[in-house]
This record gives C-alpha cells, structure tokens and sequence, in this order.
C-alpha cells in the first residue's frame, strides 16, 4: 500500500448508479489507505434534458444549470471517497470523425480538465495519481503540466466489439494507452490485443465482495417473494441481460429442456432480447430485473446451480465475469460455456460447455455435486480473488514506478 499517495479516478461508472461496479468496488478498497477523488462520468446536454426528472440530476441540477462541478454528499460511502460529478458536456458520438468533432472534444475534454484542476486546487494535491477506468471519451491521459505523478489507463472491455465505443472510443482508448505511464487490463486477452500499445501494461483481474457472497453460506434468508410457492429446483443467472454476452437462444433450451425446474434471471434487462426469444413466456422462467448487490445472496442461496451463459465471441473473449467468484464465494456449483482463457482458470472447480447439448447436460450433474469438501474448495478459490488482493497486486505494479517519480509541484 502507498498511503500518502491521492488517486484521482475517473470513470466511466457513476457512484450513485444502482448497480456495482468495478470502479466503485476499487475504490472503496483504496479508501482504506488513500484518498480518492471519484469523478463522475458527466452528463451531456442530451443526457441531462432527457433524464431531467431522475434523482441524478435533480439533486445536481442547480450546479448544472449554472455549469459548475458539484461535490457530491456520500454517507454510505468510506470518508476517504470524495465523488465530484463534472458540469455537462456536449454528445458528439453520432458525429463522424473530422474537425467538427474533434473541436468539441477538445471543448469536452477541457471541461474534464479543468474539473480536476479546480479538485487539485481545492484540496491541495501533491502526491498523486490519476487512474482512468474505460472512460477514453474524455481526459483518457493526464497531461504532465497537471502534476500526477503516474496517469494509469483501466481497461475492463474491447471497445472494438460494440458498435458505439467502436465508433470514436476505441481509437480514443489507444492513444490513451500509449499516452499512460501504466495500463491495466482486466482479462488475458486484453492484455494480448493491449501490449503492443504500450510496453507497460499488466492484467489486473476483476475480483468480488467476498464478504457479501460469503454470507450466502452463513446466513439464513427467507425465500425471495419471487420463488413464493415454488418448489422445485432453481437454475440461477445473476447479471446484465443484454445481447452482447448473454446467449438467449441457449438460455431458451434451458428452460425448454428443464422445464421441471425454474430458471431464474436477476439482473437489469438492458435489451428486449428476452422478449423475442419468448422468455417472459415460459411458465418456468422468472426475471426479476436489477437488484442491489446486498441483496443477490438471497437469491443466490435459493439456487441449486448458477450458469454464464455467455456467447461465445470476439467479445466475450475479452471477459473476465464478476459473477464467477460471486458465485464461488457462495460455494455454489457453476456451469458456463467455455468462452475465454479467463474462466477457463476455474476449470477445476465448475463445469465448462463447448455447446448448447454440453451445457444443458451439465445442469443436472451440478445441481448433484454440493458435497462438503467441494463447497469449501469453490469458496477458498474465491478468497482468492478478493478487491484486497487485488489492490495490493495493484500497488505492488504501481509502487516501483512511483519511487522513480519526484513528487509533483506543478498545478495547473
């Protein structure tokens, strides 16, 4: 750990979004030892007309309205995350690459700028670093002349797979990464498609509340009132349901050919895939929409067997899923298709599929293999994949480079 050291941490993920993320989980276990200064992904003037009525910008909105930066109040967060949410920038994604949209960018992009300048400011920052997490929209590299003594690019996705950050951020994402001291990449396969921008790039795998899923095996839970009733065998997926990972055509064959079990999907539905693939149809299918990350191991002790059904993909290649040690962490048996080097790590303890046929066969065989001594073997793989372990791999990368860096006496 390095506890003089500040960490400026920009990022794609709000704090206030209802959902974790890798971002915030960082942060809260940097808190322990450093201060953090989270900034916000800002709002662009779309985003802020269109969303006018949400309590994220009804609490900022007397700040955006006058185009000022506002420190946000956290009382659930640790004292040493001080969360700014910057003033709002235009959209320019939908323009194509050219002046007009690199002369907004640079107009955006000093917005971000001078937010971190006035927090340099305000709190007297000397020692510091910037870390940016996937958020090459705006400021993906701090320029020298603004005293970090590291910039630190965060990479958690391939942005090439997705067709709005492959538009600008994935070119953006690039230059940020040849631009920064450091890079970190959540998966293998990242880190191939990464190196070569830059000499200095390390994987640095996501990671899980293990304290939170722990309590799945400690804990006694009443039944969610979504399985009220039901008593049969419960087939488990916690996540995001959107169509760039989840493979719904398998998902469907689950609940056909186990159809003496109930399959059941927590997580936010970030598409309408599930519509046309007549999930919200079947009788054994129940969707529960987004919970609150206390809340999953509820749901989760209720599960006889979690799936990652993932596609498999130039996409998902790149992955590293949060929920895998969720699920370990909860001693749960997994099954999931085969779709990167990264879960391929935790052969030794959940079945991996090839196919759909693979796959559904497994289901039974899981639900069956919960013995004592196989529960405590998922559960100590886990462990070792807390956001303690992490941070600390972080610091052990981080901390050579910063004995070789003076302390910054230049502010912007």
């Amino acid at each position: 750990m390095n506890p003089n050291t500040d960490i400026i941490y920009f990022t794609l993920f709000p704090w206030d979004h209802p959902y974790s993320s890798v971002s915030l989980s960082f942060a809260k276990e940097f808190a322990k030892n450093n201060r953090v200064f989270y900034i916000n992904h800002p709002f662009t003037y779309k985003d802020f007309l269109s969303r006018y009525q949400e309590d994220a910008v009804q609490n900022r909105k007397k700040e955006l309205w006058k185009g000022k930066m506002r420190y946000d109040d956290t009382p659930h967060l640790p004292e040493n995350v001080i969360c700014i949410h910057p003033p709002n920038t235009i959209p320019i994604n939908f323009l194509p690459k050219g002046r007009l949209y690199d002369r907004i960018f640079d107009y955006n992009n000093k917005i971000i700028l001078q937010t971190i300048a006035q927090v340099i400011q305000d709190y007297d920052l000397k020692d510091f670093i910037y870390l940016n997490c996937f958020n090459s929209f705006y400021a993906g590299a701090l320029p020298p002349s603004m005293g970090a003594q590291l910039s630190i690019y965060q990479c958690i996705d391939d942005m090439l797979e997705e067709e709005y950050t492959a538009k600008h951020a994935h070119r953006l994402e690039e230059e940020a990464i040849a631009a920064s001291d450091l890079t970190f990449v959540t998966s293998t396969n990242l880190y191939e498609l990464k190196k070569h921008l830059n000499p200095q790039t390390h994987i640095l795998h996501n990671a899980a509340d293990i304290q939170i899923f722990r309590r799945t095996t400690e804990e006694a839970f009443d039944k969610p009132r979504e399985l009220a009733g039901i008593d049969s065998k419960v087939i488990g997926f916690m996540g995001n349901l959107n169509e760039y990972r989840v493979d719904y055509a398998l998902v469907r064959k689950i609940a056909l050919q186990h159809n003496d079990k109930t399959l059941l999907l927590v997580g936010p539905l970030n598409s309408n895939d599930y519509k046309e693939y007549g999930l919200d149809q079947l009788p054994n299918v129940i969707l529960t929409g987004g919970k609150d990350i206390n809340e999953l191991p509820q749901y989760l002790q209720y599960m006889d067997v979690c799936l990652i059904p993932f596609k498999i993909n130039k996409q998902t290649k790149s992955v590293y899923p949060l929920k895998i040690n969720e699920y370990l962490a909860a001693g749960k048996s997994v099954v999931s298709t085969s779709f990167s080097d990264d879960i391929r790590s935790f052969e030794s303890q959940i079945r991996l599929a090839i196919n759909h046929e693979a796959f559904i066969e497994y289901i039974d065989e899981a639900i069956l293999d919960n013995s004592e001594e196989t529960i405590k073997a998922r559960i100590a793989l886990a462990e070792t994949n807390t956001w303690t372990a992490r941070v600390q791999q972080f610091w052990d990368t981080v901390k050579p480079k910063l004995s070789s860096v003076p302390s910054a006496n230049l502010i912007c």
